[in-house]
C-alpha cells in the first residue's frame, strides 16, 4: 500500500463500513436528503470506475468533472482514483469557448457533466479532439440538443460494485485546474503522495502526519464518529474537494449542498449538527453574517466548532462581526494555493492596520524571484514552498520552468504572492505580483487597499485595480459594492477613511459604484472584470 488517495480511502472504508460518509442536502428546506455510508459510497464509486475502464479509459488518461455539487461529484473523483485515471475539475461557469479551450488543454478523454450543461458540451465537444466518452448526470432540459452520451444512472446499474482494480501508486496524478484571477486556466499536476502531505496535511491537519499509509485507518479505527465537515464552496474549487478528503481521512462525515445559499447553509448546520464549515473569503462569510443578523437570527449553531477560509483573505471587519455573533467558533484564516497546498495561517492581529500577516509552515519561505535565495528581513520577495510540491503545469513547459525550480536538492514552487518577512519569521503578504499597480514608481497591492476599504461601515465588498493615467502611469481605482439600506460612500469619504491606514500613494483616486462585485462561484475575485469596470467610468 502506498500514499495513494484511493488506497487510503478504501482502508478507511474497511474499518468503518457502516459509518455515514456523505450527506447530500438536495433541496434545502424540503427534507430531501441522501445519505451514504462508507461502504455504500465505496460501492457506488466502484461502479463508475468499472464503467470508465469498460469504456476504454486507460490509466493516466484524463476525465473532466463538469458538475455542480452532488453525490456524483465525489463518487466520480473516487472512481477516477480507483481506476487510475486522472480527475480534472471543470469550472461550470465556463461558456463554450472557454470549455473548448480547457477540454483541449487538459486532453480530456472523457467528461462527466450535469444535464443542464448539455448545450455547452455539445457545442464545445467538436473542438476537443481527444474527448471520446460522455457520461451525463440527470435529465436534460426539453430544448437541449441531441448528444450521444451514456446516462449516469445506466452506467451505475450495469457495472459491478466490487473493487478488483490493479495496484495503484503514490505517483498517480491528481490535476487541479486553476483559473486564478487573471489569465487562462492552468492544470496543476500533483503526485497523489505529495498532495496527501501538502494539501491534506498527511491525514491530520491539527496533529502529526501519519508515517505509514496503513496508519491512517489504524487511527480511524481507534477514534470515534461525530464530526461533520461542510465544504460550502463548489467542489470544482480545489478547497472543497480537499476538505472532503480530509473528512474521509478522519473517517467522518461530509455534508454538501448543490449550490451556496447562505440561509440554507445555516439551516443545514443547525439540522445536521455540522462541526466544521469551509468557505472562501468575505464573499461567503459576509452573507452568513448578514443572515445571522437578519432572517436567520437565533439559528442554533452550538454544534459548530470551526469555520475556515482559504483561497481568499477574510477581512478583519468581517471576522470581528462573525466572532461577535458566534464567539465560541474558532475562525481560521488559512492561506494556500492550488500550486502549494497549505502555506500557513493568518495571525490574530492580521488586518487593515498591520496587513495580512501569516505564520507560515516550515516549508514556506520568502525568496528573491531572480535568484530563488531567501530574502533578508524587511526585504520584498515572493512566497515559495519546498518539498511536497506539484510536478508542474500540464501542457505548459514554459510556465512550469518559470514557476518550479530545484534548490539544495529539493523541489520548490515559486508562488505569485509578493511578501516580506520580519525577524520573528512572520510573513506579511502584499498581494499577487500580477495585480500589482505601479503608480508614479510606487507599488500598490490591491489586497492591502481592499482590507482598508472593507473596514468602512458602508462598504459591503470591493475590488481595487489600476487604471491607466497620463501622469502617474496608473492610478488606484476602487470598484465598490455599497451596503444596502443607506447612502453609498463617496470618493472623498473613502479617501479620508484610508488616510489613517495607508500611505498616500495607495489611496484610491477613482471610485466606481456597482450593484454587485463579480466573483467566481468559489468567491475568488474577478480582477479582469474590475479593471474593465473602472476603465469604462473615468
Amino acid at each position: 500500500m502506498e500514499f495513494n488517495l484511493a488506497d487510503l480511502f478504501e482502508s478507511v472504508v474497511d474499518v468503518v463500513p457502516d459509518r455515514e460518509a456523505l450527506t447530500y442536502v438536495d433541496r434545502p428546506g424540503t427534507g430531501a436528503v441522501r445519505r451514504l455510508g462508507y461502504a455504500e459510497l465505496d460501492g457506488a464509486a466502484n461502479r463508475i470506475a468499472h464503467h470508465l475502464t469498460d469504456a476504454g479509459l486507460k490509466p493516466g488518461e484524463h476525465v473532466g468533472l463538469h458538475l455542480y455539487n452532488g453525490v456524483e461529484y465525489l463518487q466520480t473523483v473516487l472512481a477516477c482514483l480507483k481506476a487510475r485515471v486522472v480527475p480534472v475539475n471543470v469550472n461550470y461557469r465556463y461558456v463554450e469557448e472557454e470549455l473548448a479551450y480547457l477540454f483541449r488543454d487538459a486532453d480530456l478523454a472523457a467528461l462527466v457533466f450535469d444535464a443542464e450543461f448539455t448545450g455547452r458540451v455539445a457545442t464545445a465537444r467538436p473542438r476537443a479532439g481527444k474527448l471520446r466518452h460522455l457520461l451525463r448526470v440527470g435529465t436534460p432540459p426539453p430544448d437541449a440538443p441531441a448528444l450521444r452520451c451514456v446516462e449516469f444512472v445506466d452506467a451505475e446499474a450495469c457495472a459491478s460494485a466490487a473493487r478488483g482494480f490493479p495496484a495503484r501508486s503514490g505517483d498517480d496524478l491528481f490535476i487541479i485546474y486553476t483559473g486564478g484571477t487573471t489569465g487562462l486556466p492552468k492544470g496543476v499536476m500533483w503526485r497523489q503522495e505529495d498532495l496527501f502531505f501538502a494539501g491534506l496535511f498527511g491525514g491530520d491537519p491539527t496533529g502529526t502526519p501519519v508515517g505509514r499509509p496503513e496508519e491512517l485507518a489504524e487511527r480511524v479505527a481507534a477514534g470515534g464518529a461525530g464530526l461533520s465537515f461542510f465544504p460550502a464552496p463548489p467542489l470544482m474549487h480545489g478547497t472543497s474537494t480537499l476538505t472532503s478528503f480530509i473528512a474521509f481521512h478522519y473517517g467522518q462525515r461530509v455534508v454538501i449542498h448543490r449550490k451556496y445559499v447562505p440561509e440554507e447553509v445555516l439551516r443545514t448546520i443547525e439540522r445536521e449538527r455540522v462541526s466544521s464549515v469551509s468557505l472562501v473569503g468575505d464573499a461567503m462569510l459576509r452573507p452568513l453574517v448578514d443572515a445571522l443578523h437578519g432572517p436567520m437570527k437565533g439559528t442554533d449553531l452550538s454544534s459548530l466548532l470551526s469555520v475556515s477560509s482559504s483561497g481568499a483573505m477574510l477581512s478583519e471587519t468581517v471576522r470581528d462581526q462573525f466572532q461577535e455573533l458566534v464567539p465560541h467558533v474558532l475562525l481560521l484564516n488559512n492561506f494556500g494555493s492550488s500550486e502549494s497546498g497549505s502555506n500557513g495561517r493568518a495571525t490574530d492581529d492580521s488586518g487593515a492596520e498591520k496587513g495580512f500577516r501569516l505564520e507560515v509552515n516550515e516549508r514556506t519561505e520568502v525568496v528573491d524571484p531572480a535568484t530563488c535565495a531567501p530574502v533578508a528581513a524587511g526585504r520584498t520577495g515572493r512566497l515559495a514552498q519546498r518539498g511536497h510540491v506539484p510536478l508542474g503545469y500540464y501542457n505548459d513547459p514554459a510556465k512550469t520552468a518559470e514557476t518550479f525550480f530545484q534548490r539544495d536538492g529539493e523541489r520548490w514552487v515559486l508562488l505569485g504572492d509578493m511578501a516580506t518577512v520580519d525577524e520573528q519569521g512572520i510573513v506579511t503578504v502584499l498581494g499577487r505580483g500580477s495585480q500589482c499597480i505601479n503608480t508614479g514608481g510606487e507599488k500598490v497591492y490591491p489586497e492591502e487597499v481592499e482590507q482598508a476599504l472593507k473596514s468602512h461601515p458602508r462598504v459591503y465588498d470591493v475590488l481595487v485595480t489600476g487604471v491607466p493615467d497620463a501622469r502617474w502611469g496608473n492610478r488606484v481605482a476602487a470598484v465598490v459594492q455599497a451596503r444596502e439600506g443607506g447612502a453609498a460612500p463617496d470618493l472623498a469619504e473613502l479617501q479620508e477613511h484610508c488616510r489613517a491606514r495607508l500611505a498616500g500613494y495607495k489611496i484610491p483616486r477613482q471610485l466606481v459604484l456597482t450593484d454587485r462585485i463579480r466573483r467566481s462561484p468559489s468567491g475568488k475575485a474577478d480582477y479582469r472584470w474590475a479593471s474593465a469596470a473602472a476603465a469604462e467610468r473615468p
